[in-house]
């Protein structure tokens, strides 16, 4: 890896892992050891967040440049040439995450048994930066990770239908970030670096339904780009060709390298974020199932009532 980016991650607290992963402690885990205050997938699912290893397998390489990434994008790359092996990713990532949660151990604040156990990750959020599916031995990772008994989400940019419709075994759980109700917006918003992405994106919204396992569609939502009332028809035709379990309206916040190309207010207040899901819910006969106001972030369902992920 360049240098220079390693230099820029290792200054923002990521662990590298081998040649192109990455490991870095998320914020509900330490709010979870020191805080008792946990993430709205431990909310929404059942996800421990001290127990949660947030990571990437592509930590430089993705196929947009989106206006709304907290990541340095001076680096892109769009191929993995030279892949790890995947029990190398796990196994290593898990230990970089033990050596990240160290220093909590003597923090009066944090309880022991609660300790032990984030030393025992149970599951993976494969989420961290850049675009994971670009990393061409996924199912493989996914596969070792489900026989240590660990559940996995996986968050996807959807612009790989190839990779999606081929991954065995699947995720537990499957995100697809879907930004934009139109290309105009696609085209400006995500910035894509590959040529036909909103095709893409456009063909893994059809194969969703196909694919046996949890479907979640993510819309970011940034203020004065993707939020006016008229395009909820749009983001509503789009989520029915997708047919996903959950939709999740979130929050842009406004951190990271995002705050060079955006502006605080574009980082939409929980009360747009709830009008905009209760919108959404009608449009689509959805049932508004719950929200996180520290996270920005309602959950709407085709269910009446929460699925946890199975343990």
């Amino acid at each position: 890896m360049n240098e220079e980016i390693l230099k820029i991650l290792r200054k923002q607290r990521y662990a590298i892992v081998g040649k192109h992963s990455g490991v870095k402690l998320c914020h509900w885990l330490r709010q979870s050891l020191l805080h008792n205050r946990v993430c709205y997938k431990q909310k929404f699912y059942g996800i421990e967040s001290h127990r949660c290893l947030q990571l990437t397998t592509a930590i430089n390489h993705c196929t947009q440049n989106c206006l709304f990434c907290w990541r340095y994008q001076g680096f892109t790359e769009l191929t993995i040439k030279d892949p790890d092996d995947p029990e190398f990713i796990l196994e290593e990532a898990i230990k970089a995450q033990r050596r990240l949660i160290t220093g909590y151990k003597g923090d009066p604040r944090v309880d022991i048994n609660k300790w032990k156990e984030a030393n025992e990750p149970r599951h993976i959020a494969c989420s961290l930066t850049g675009e994971p599916t670009i990393y061409p031995r996924l199912g493989e990772f996914f596969e070792i990770a489900h026989r240590k008994g660990m559940t996995t989400f996986l968050v996807t940019n959807g612009t790989n239908p190839e990779v999606l419709e081929n991954l065995d075994p699947l995720p537990t759980q499957l995100y697809v970030s879907m930004v934009a109700p139109s290309e105009d917006i696609y085209k400006k918003l995500c910035r894509p670096m590959i040529r036909k992405g909103w095709e893409r994106l456009q063909k893994t919204l059809e194969i969703l339904p196909s694919l046996d396992t949890r479907i979640v569609i993510r819309h970011t939502l940034v203020d004065g780009w993707n939020m006016k009332d008229e395009y909820i028809k749009e983001f509503a035709k789009l989520d029915e060709k997708a047919d996903p379990l959950f939709i999740e309206p979130k929050a842009y916040m406004f951190v990271g390298y995002s705050r060079k190309r955006l502006t605080i207010d574009n980082m939409p207040s929980f009360e747009k974020i709830k009008e905009f899901g209760k919108k959404l819910s009608q449009e689509l006969g959805y049932h508004y199932l719950s929200e996180s106001r520290d996270s920005r972030v309602v959950l709407l369902s085709r269910e009446k009532n929460l699925i946890k992920i199975e343990k």
